[in-house]
């Protein structure tokens, strides 16, 4: 191992007082890697990093992408990792590797960048990635996901809502918050079921009554 770094090889190196600064072993393990690589490892060789971070660095180098977009602190090992990925990719990871947004939210955003979806209708910290979830899959679906993106819908709702949508209901009748995504399954049924919803699809009627109303719509 001849790689000199500060001029000192890396026999030498591990002796330092700058090397022995990084007390967690997978910090080291990825300084030295780094070294045997011939990587620039000034870019992580921090004690800010944690050896998943450097980690995640590391592999960024070596696949020779621009790590500057994510070799920050505030980006934990996960983030740095979707951030990474899309890199890879040749995707615009702009429009995700933002700290406001966890590792699970930028998943949902780079896989609608990978599907060529229109990721601004849900690239939003105030959805949750389960709310990304079910938008992404209904722009995927060409759905007029309009009708869901309201944050006041939990990703359940959201759900009952898509899957209305995909089988052409009538889903004004109970794209509404007031109607929790249980009630909304029943309503969705019995239109499915061309029942007269009108009957039971009020808030007072909560989903185990509604059920039982629309098993008897069912009957007659």
């Amino acid at each position: 191992m001849n790689k000199i770094y500060n001029n000192l090889s890396i026999e030498n190196l591990v002796k330092t007082e700058w090397f022995n600064q990084f007390d967690e072993y997978y910090q080291r393990e990825q300084i030295l890697k780094g070294l045997e690589a011939n990587l620039d490892i000034s870019v992580y060789a921090k004690p800010v990093f944690t050896g998943n971070q450097m980690l995640s660095i590391r592999l960024g180098l070596i696949n020779n992408l621009d790590v500057s977009i994510y070799a920050k602190p505030e980006f934990d090992p996960s983030q740095m990792e979707q951030i990474r990925d899309g890199l890879k990719g040749n995707l615009d990871v702009s429009l995700y590797a933002k700290t406001e947004y966890n590792d699970q939210q930028m998943g949902e955003i780079k896989l609608g960048l990978i599907y060529n979806l229109d990721v601004s209708i849900y690239a939003k910290p105030t959805y949750d990635w389960r709310q990304m979830n079910e938008i992404r899959k209904g722009l995927k679906d060409n759905l007029d996901v309009s009708i869901y993106t309201i944050p006041d819908f939990n990703s359940s709702q959201m759900r009952e809502i898509r899957e209305g949508l995909e089988d052409n209901l009538d889903v004004s009748i109970y794209a509404k918050p007031e109607f929790d995504w249980q009630q909304m399954t029943e309503i969705r049924l019995g239109l499915e079921e061309n029942l007269d919803v009108s009957v039971y699809a009020k808030t007072e009627f909560d989903w185990c009554q509604m059920r039982e109303i629309r098993k008897g719509l069912k009957k007659n």
